[in-house]
């Protein structure tokens, strides 16, 4: 309701809902807005980190809006970002000029700039994959998996974490290093993972 009252969008495209929604003319914007309004919800019950994933391009002048639109390239993106709930309420935004980081202030009601200019460090200590699927991992995927936990050149293992919220364990990959890893397997050949609303703003991040 706040996006389509906000009368800058024209079509917004949820993970939850089978249909795009087209707003209607005079409410209408030039922003369409893709999103996973709830990552990680299976944690939900047990108070683990979860989150919202968004990203928005800008929909071509002139016509009625339509979904190929929204089919554009990630590159295309003009913006897009994460909001995390969990101890404390984190934005993460991108509008192509850099990532950063905000903490939403309860007695203000308003988001404080807390982490500026975020950079991924080059290097990192953790890997972050599900490795309870590494029997349906494919070759490559489960021999650099082993390669995290016994390199053969000396370097010390690297550590697993995972939380099972994409939203969360992205978040401290973008602030500690490392990797995260949602492979393709037997059971899922094409990856789980939503291109639309997950891969490409986290891609644009």
């Amino acid at each position: 309701k706040a996006l389509v009252s906000s009368g800058r969008t024209s079509i917004l495209v949820s993970e939850e809902d089978e249909e795009a929604i087209f707003v209607e003319a005079p409410k209408r914007g030039r922003y369409c807005v893709v999103f996973d309004p709830l990552d990680g919800s299976s944690n939900i019950d047990c108070s683990v980190s979860i989150g919202t994933i968004f990203g928005i391009y800008m929909l071509k002048d002139g016509g009625e809006p339509t979904l190929d639109e929204v089919l554009q390239p990630g590159k295309n993106m003009l913006a897009a970002g994460y909001c995390m709930y969990g101890s404390s309420c984190t934005l993460v935004l991108s509008t192509g000029e850099g990532v950063n980081g905000f903490t939403l202030d309860p007695s203000l009601g308003e988001f404080i700039l807390t982490h500026p200019d975020i950079k991924i460090p080059k290097k990192g200590k953790i890997y972050s994959v599900n490795e309870g699927n590494a029997k349906n991992w494919d070759g490559p995927t489960t021999k650099y998996v082993e390669k995290c936990k016994f390199p053969t050149d000396g370097s010390s293992s690297k550590s697993l974490r995972y939380i099972g919220s994409m939203v969360a364990d992205v978040h401290r990959t973008l602030l500690y290093g490392g990797i995260f890893l949602y492979p393709a397997d037997k059971k899922s050949p094409n990856g789980k993972l939503r291109v639309l609303y997950e891969v490409f703003p986290m891609s644009f991040l």
